[in-house]
């Protein structure tokens, strides 16, 4: 039991070993973070230091941010914004592959439209009697008025969904 509990300690304390990068930029303002330094930012004559962080050092870095201007170098990201870049991004992939299923299903639902068009269109250019049961289940055959007026409708079909 006392080896599992120091083999967890030491997992928990992992993170203690991290190391927080130190750099001054442009304007001589030194900049704190678990990323490395900028290839044109001076590190300090120590280089890459392990320093704990104060509630009082993260306010004063957090006031030093807001004064920077445009022309310096972007301060790193954050863990929060770059979780929101990642799920932003996983959206857009999202909404991209179910653009493309749709879309797909289209095509689909086009393809078999055309051949049920164009299976009906052979149908009733058959010289074979065409039979219609009507609302009452009474048999009925298509005069040769009703079967051209059938084949132009689906003539019309064909070309809609077939191009």
């Amino acid at each position: 039991m006392n080896k599992y509990l120091l083999i967890f300690l030491m997992l928990a304390c992992a993170n203690v070993f991290a190391e927080v990068n130190k750099w001054v930029d442009k304007n001589n303002q030194v900049h704190y973070s678990d990323q490395p330094p900028p290839s044109d930012a001076k590190t300090s004559t120590s280089g890459k230091s392990r320093t704990s962080r104060s509630d009082s050092d993260t306010e004063d870095s957090a006031g030093d941010n807001a004064a920077t201007p445009a022309s310096a170098p972007a301060a790193p990201k954050t863990i929060a914004e770059r979780e929101a870049e990642l799920k932003k991004a996983q959206k857009a992939k999202q909404e991209a592959a179910d653009k493309a299923a749709r879309k797909q299903a289209e095509e689909k639902a086009i393809q078999a439209n055309c051949a049920a068009a164009q299976q009906n269109l052979r149908g009733l250019k058959e010289d074979i009697r065409i039979v219609e049961i009507d609302a009452k289940g009474e048999r009925s055959y298509l005069d040769d008025n009703q079967r051209q007026q059938r084949i132009e409708k689906t003539q019309k079909d064909v070309s809609t969904y077939c191009k």
